[in-house]
């Protein structure tokens, strides 16, 4: 069995093993990361050898650390990520490598549709019947878009939303609002089978799928980094957020927005953003938490959306694709049924 897990803004963690009467045997770490001294890698390899095939993360990461001689220095990754690593072997995780994906860049949709679209494209990689998906947004009006278990009256100024015209959607994926205006955000989802996170923590989960990302914002200047949960940021402020969702059918869904040229001053009287969770930002100003693209990159939107195409695809190899007329007529539907309603959208008050 073999088990790879790129730490992000780190190391690649290889683990080869085998199983034998329900137990871990012939194991062998590698990867490019640093150790000193390097008798501590037989060591590590040792302490694996012989837990229970089922243990858990926690207990593989304790087993390591208590096999490690003092003063030991692990560089580009960590117990925990060699934990990671054993757990996608066992459990027979994939690799970008693993698949062959596809790059869908429609023009303008509604943002119900976008809504839609995440659910119908998820489905349809679970099911088989698509190859793992990059889709990059674009929209021609604004929205709120809540995560799902948002409370809209929490999160929205009603008097203000109408004002500026801008509806209020729920989307599948929990997280926080999405203030979105055209041209103002840069928006992307994967649509993947679950088999690609496998053996990772939710945590995990979201940092490894997003690293392509943090390498093309680098190559454009931006000192991008990954802040636990699902923030994306620079030393100047928060770019973005991602959101997640795994299917029952097998799939998970990951999107991400970023701000682009936002309108602040319009976001902060549109959206209630509490005190609690501008002091957990360490900040006092909604405004100063955003740092828009733009500013820090001096590009076109579409330019940075070309750079990330272009990252993703030197990567993880992509390959220009197209959403199907079924696949948009089972949106279309969805819609209709769900996202368009006020029992979806109210199903948190």
């Amino acid at each position: 069995m073999h088990g790879e897990f790129k730490v992000p803004g780190g190391k690649l963690v290889v683990v080869d093993l085998d199983v034998a009467d329900g137990r871990l045997a012939n194991v062998r770490l590698s990867g490019d990361f640093f150790l000193e001294p390097d008798d501590a890698l037989p060591l590590i390899d040792a302490a694996l050898t012989g837990l229970p095939a089922d243990a858990d993360g926690k207990t593989i990461s304790a087993a390591v650390q208590a096999a490690l001689p003092e003063g030991a220095v692990l560089l580009g990754f960590s117990p925990d990520a060699i934990a990671t690593a054993v757990r996608r072997a066992v459990n027979r995780a994939t690799t970008w490598a693993d698949y062959e994906w596809e790059l869908v860049h429609p023009g303008p949709l509604a943002p119900v549709t976008h809504l839609a679209l995440d659910q119908v494209l998820a489905e349809e990689v679970g099911a088989g019947r698509r190859k793992p998906t990059l889709r990059i947004w674009e929209w021609n009006e604004p929205a709120v878009v809540i995560g799902s278990f948002q409370s809209v009256k929490n999160e929205v100024d009603p008097e203000n939303a109408a004002k500026y015209g801008i509806p209020v959607v729920r989307r599948i994926s929990g997280g926080g609002a999405m203030f979105m205006e055209a041209g103002s955000i840069i928006t992307y989802s994967l649509y993947a089978p679950v088999e690609l996170v496998q053996g990772m923590s939710f945590a995990d989960s979201y940092a490894y799928l997003d690293d392509w990302v943090l390498v093309a914002l680098r190559s454009l200047g931006i000192d991008a980094t990954y802040q636990p949960l699902n923030d994306i940021a620079s030393p100047s402020g928060k770019i973005g957020g991602a959101a997640q969702k795994r299917l029952a059918d097998g799939a998970v869904l990951h999107h991400v927005t970023m701000s682009y040229d936002i309108d602040a001053d319009k976001m902060v009287q549109v959206l209630r953003i509490g005190r609690e969770k501008l002091s957990d930002k360490g900040t006092k100003s909604a405004q100063k938490r955003v740092d828009p693209l733009r500013s820090q990159t001096g590009l076109p939107r579409e330019a940075i959306i070309e750079r990330m195409i272009e990252t993703f695809r030197s990567l993880h190899g992509l390959h220009a694709g197209e959403i199907t007329p079924d696949e948009y007529a089972r949106a279309e539907q969805l819609v209709a049924e769900k996202f368009a309603t006020e029992e979806w959208l109210y199903r948190v008050p």
